[in-house]
């Protein structure tokens, strides 16, 4: 299965399914199942206590150097076209600068165990033998 690494507190709105759209530099032209890899690098608490991502993510743990979610790379946007749609919280959660992407995340659904796992760069092959899809 493919795996994108993704920052906290970013995985984890992604995870809660607070966050639809991962945004990136690049384009994907991958399409399907995606696992979703919270980095190893800790989360930017000072972020996290400012509004809409306290809100968000109370109650919340965040997990690091895991898999957290398996989510659908259901498309690839370019923010420019995008950008008009988007709810103002949406907005909040990504870097919707222009000629940048926005990845599609749908049926997201947050592992109950983390599966600890180290990250890599772009996106990566990781052996989803561990789980029950």
């Amino acid at each position: 299965m493919k795996a994108l690494t993704i920052h906290q507190p970013w995985a984890t709105l992604v995870a809660i399914a607070a966050k639809r759209y991962e945004t990136r530099s690049w384009r994907t032209d991958y399409r399907g199942p995606l696992a979703i890899h919270a980095g190893a690098r800790e989360a930017d608490w000072m972020l996290c206590q400012r509004e809409p991502f306290r809100s968000a993510l109370a109650g919340r743990t965040m997990t690091h150097g895991a898999i957290i979610a398996i989510a659908t790379l259901a498309d690839c946007l370019s923010v420019d076209s995008l950008f008009l749609e988007l709810s103002n919280l949406e907005r909040a959660f990504g870097d919707y600068s222009p000629r940048r992407y926005a990845w599609l995340l749908e049926d997201v659904t947050l592992l109950t165990t983390p599966i600890p796992t180290r990250g890599h760069q772009m996106l990566w092959d990781w052996d989803d033998s561990s789980i029950a899809l």
